[in-house]
């Protein structure tokens, strides 16, 4: 393989015209295409029944649900912009299977943001609802802080260490244990009360998106680290860094209820997280000393991820 051009301003050669072509095998191409296949447009989903069955809640059952979308919301559209830098980062190492899959997953992101607003809208959530995530000082430091600088430092210095931290910064912590554990109690809500029929719709086209995005990140974590065993490490601490401030971000919004408005168990949601997460680790984990080129195609990552979805069906059906 020719090596990439040491000046980012020119361009010397096309991905697409190499000789036998692209690897439509390699695991961030098999996404792409998943990707394609599942288009859905926010757009597209009525909540004429969710602003009745909103309009029917108690007010702290909607003082909740509004700490709940208002996190959604602006965390989606922290992730759409956050990740560009990652598209960057796999232009350096000249992975365009990598940056073509990064540029569905993107716009994917600003299609979750879409659909939170669509539906705010359509309650009627539409002041100011800045305080429903500033004054938490654990999402404050996650997404105002944390986020943005794991993955801004990859436009200065792509190294794998650096696309590590930003791995488990974004897909394992903020995709995989805080809103994956978000859109488990969003559908647990809505199964036990029989609401929000669109938001029921939303969460289920978003949680299917995610589960491209949190295999592309373990992919990413586990191609790194079966080139480089030391940064096992690196995950594990950058995890070790970050799960505090993801679950004193879940309790503060607990706090400040003298009563759970919906019922929710939220020692089941930090249990959830805990074991989700743990197991994506395992997974990275499993990568450790095998050769990167099986790891390039090995799609346990999205085996992992459909066993999720299919464990939170069965859960909510019971």
């Amino acid at each position: 393989m020719t090596a990439p051009s040491p000046r980012p301003d020119v361009r010397d050669r096309f991905t697409s015209l190499r000789s036998g072509g692209m690897n439509w095998d390699s695991f961030p191409l098999r996404l792409f295409t998943k990707g394609n296949a599942k288009a859905w447009n926010p757009a597209d989903i009525d909540f004429t029944q969710d602003a009745r069955d909103w309009a029917a809640l108690s007010d702290e059952q909607r003082r909740s649900a509004t700490y709940l979308v208002a996190q959604f919301v602006a965390g989606e559209e922290a992730v759409t912009h956050d990740i560009q830098p990652f598209m960057a980062a796999m232009a350096a190492e000249d992975r365009f299977g990598d940056e073509m899959y990064l540029a569905q997953f993107c716009l994917e992101e600003a299609k979750h943001a879409q659909g939170f607003r669509l539906w705010m809208d359509a309650v009627g959530l539409t002041d100011d609802l800045h305080p429903f995530v500033a004054d938490n000082p654990h999402y404050r430091r996650i997404f105002y802080d944390e986020l943005p600088a794991a993955l801004g430092v990859l436009t200065r210095d792509p190294s794998p260490e650096n696309q590590v931290r930003a791995s488990v910064t974004y897909n394992h912590v903020v995709e995989g244990s805080l809103a994956l554990t978000g859109y488990h109690a969003w559908r647990t809500i809505c199964a036990d009360e029989g609401i929000l029929p669109g938001m029921q719709r939303l969460i289920g086209s978003i949680a299917e998106d995610e589960t491209r995005h949190m295999a592309w990140g373990t992919f990413t974590c586990r191609r790194h680290i079966a080139a480089d065993d030391g940064l096992w490490q690196v995950a594990t601490d950058r995890f070790g860094e970050l799960m505090p401030m993801a679950v004193g971000m879940i309790g503060w919004v607990n706090d400040q209820f003298e009563e759970t408005p919906f019922g929710l168990d939220n020692d089941a949601f930090i249990a959830y997280a805990a074991d989700r997460a743990q197991r994506r680790m395992n997974a990275i984990a499993s990568a450790r000393g095998r050769p990167v080129a099986e790891i390039d195609v090995d799609d346990s990552p999205v085996t992992l991820e459909e066993t999720f979805t299919a464990e939170d069906r069965a859960s909510l059906e019971r």
